[in-house]
């Protein structure tokens, strides 16, 4: 697997797992008193967010970013729905021969 491939997945559970702690276990630990969730989901975060840190310092070259990209995509870690952004946006994957990555250019009609 590629390393842009597994950034795009890590990115992915890393905030969808963030998420999963913030609006799931927070509030069953804090409003239910049960902390097992949050003994859950705590280090699994954890070692998503090491490997998103990870794979974005070893990924920077092979999607281009420079030193200001690759510091917003760290910065985006530690933000809640902002590695969505950075798979969405600054991990696409290349165009085709249209220059189109979106599928457009099968919908366009003549």
């Amino acid at each position: 697997m590629d390393i842009v491939k597994s950034l795009r997945i890590v990115s992915v559970a890393e905030a969808v797992s963030f998420l999963v702690l913030l609006l799931v276990a927070m509030p069953v630990k804090y409003a239910g008193g049960e902390p097992v969730v949050v003994q859950i989901m705590g280090p699994i975060h954890g070692v998503l967010f090491i490997a998103y840190v990870i794979l974005v310092l070893a990924g920077r070259g092979a999607v281009g970013w420079d030193n200001k990209r690759t510091l917003l995509a760290l910065i985006a870690s530690v933000l809640p729905v902002a590695p969505f952004f950075v798979e969405r946006n600054w991990l696409r994957p290349a165009p085709d021969a249209s220059g189109r990555t979106d599928g457009a250019a099968e919908r366009q009609v003549a």
